[in-house]
């Protein structure tokens, strides 16, 4: 009966979460921009005074080196569950600006979809949480598990903070589960349960020649142009099958088993529909493999950015004195970020051609996850989102990765239930992001049935 009268609290105050919701999307919280430091800790303030006045008793976690996090908890009940819901509520920069149809910061709605920056990643996801337990609160209800809730401010800017709390507090952080919002269903229409998540290494590479830019005509010739030494470098890190040239680089892969291949062959794709999606000509990938199995189950390498010379308008006859580019390869369970950098540098080095000065960083990193279906959180987690959107709900992979999932998974011995509510063309880190509203109030109905689920798992 708790159930229905929350849900009930929900549908009746759907246009002011809404407004709600805005209110937070208003905020620019871009943790990786040190002009936003201020932002950031006012969408910090933004979430602990929400969950202050839901009756929580609320830390705001604010280290030296970094942006604040939130803790909260409910007043604990013996005999009860105890999950962790976690979320983030910084966001990645808007550029480029000149794309967004709208301002990235004005919350704009349109056709039941709300457009900003952070809507889907994460605020609008993190927030469904936070009015569920609103519909209890307000309605006299306590929940039927107890809660805990840690709120990051790092998550799109790779800071530590989170982890270092993590591993400082694993008793107040002790849980039956954890609840991580930040991934979505399989299409508009199939709700899905993410199992699995790739992880990630990335690097930078650095490639020096002369002391200066030298005259394209006076040197040319005679001195080793580092943007042609650069692009020699990326031309054979993968082959023209899609395959990874790194020595070494799937020695750990662990494959697919023939039911999962199974699994993902059952989900119908559509190949129009996602070429739509990305304006992508053409599918390309690793061969021998599904577009679903190489985006979810097998690892990359892929450029994010290059720079080098002149770029500006006309010409500017240059020998440019530096090039780099950044890499990040994704990764798949039983990859070690670290051995995979470490073999990346080495391969790096071996193939770059004389009359240059190569240097590979290490940058941040994260391992890949598998979470074991068959288990009584998982079906909870199931049995929610289908109630919660109405539709057989399905598992699925994801290509992304959230690197705090191993944290929690290592340092609280825990299930984590990744149950997204967004789309995966939400564009999220890309200009004009969004997220349906039907979503977002689906969302907040699922976690109130993921409550009542966990509450009675066996």
């Amino acid at each position: 009966m708790s159930a229905e009268r929350a849900l009930a609290y929900l549908e009746a105050h759907r246009q002011e979460h809404v407004a709600q919701l805005c209110d937070f999307l208003r905020i620019p919280s871009i943790s990786s921009l040190s002009a936003h430091r201020e932002d950031v800790r006012r969408a910090a303030l933004f979430v602990a005074d929400e969950l202050r006045a839901l009756g929580l008793r609320v830390e705001l976690v604010e280290p030296a080196d970094g942006h604040p996090l939130v803790y909260a908890e409910t007043a604990p009940r013996p005999g009860l569950r105890t999950l962790l819901v976690y979320g983030h509520y910084d966001v990645q920069p808007v550029d480029p600006l000149a794309l967004w149809t709208s301002p990235p910061f004005e919350p704009r709605i349109e056709d039941d979809v709300i457009y900003a920056r952070g809507a889907t990643d994460d605020k609008g996801q993190l927030y469904a949480h936070l009015k569920a337990l609103e519909a209890y609160v307000r309605q006299g209800l306590a929940p039927p598990v107890n809660l805990k809730f840690l709120i990051e401010g790092e998550e799109e800017c790779g800071g530590p903070s989170v982890y270092r709390y993590t591993e400082q507090n694993v008793a107040k952080l002790a849980c039956d589960a954890v609840a991580v919002s930040d991934t979505s269903l399989y299409d508009p229409r199939t709700p899905a349960l993410t199992y699995s998540l790739r992880g990630l290494a990335c690097c930078e590479i650095r490639v020096d020649g002369p002391a200066k830019d030298l005259h394209s005509g006076s040197y040319g010739g005679a001195v080793q142009n580092p943007a042609n030494a650069l692009a020699e470098i990326i031309a054979r890190l993968k082959d023209a099958q899609g395959r990874v040239l790194v020595p070494g680089f799937y020695d750990d892969v662990l494959p697919l088993d023939p039911a999962e291949r199974e699994a993902l062959r059952s989900l119908a794709f559509d190949e129009a529909g996602f070429l739509a999606d990305t304006g992508s000509p053409a599918l390309f990938g690793e061969h021998g493999f599904s577009p679903l199995e190489a985006m979810w189950a097998r690892p990359t390498c892929d450029v994010n950015g290059l720079w080098s010379g002149y770029s500006g308008e006309g010409a500017k006859t240059i020998i440019p004195a530096h090039a780099g580019a950044k890499v990040s390869m994704r990764l798949v369970p039983r990859q070690d970020p670290e051995k995979i950098g470490a073999a990346f540098a080495a391969h790096v080095r071996a193939i770059a051609p004389a009359g240059v000065r190569v240097a590979v960083e290490a940058m941040h990193g994260a391992e890949p996850v598998l979470i074991p279906r068959d288990s009584a959180w998982m079906r909870a987690g199931l049995a929610a989102l289908e109630r919660g959107f109405g539709a057989r709900a399905v598992f699925i992979r994801e290509g992304g990765s959230i690197p705090i999932v191993t944290t929690f998974r290592n340092c609280l011995g825990a299930p984590v239930l990744l149950l997204g509510f967004g789309l995966a063309n939400d564009n999220a880190h890309s200009p004009n992001e969004k997220f349906p509203l039907a979503n977002f109030r689906a969302g907040a109905r699922t976690v109130v049935h993921l409550w009542e689920e966990v509450a009675r798992a066996g």
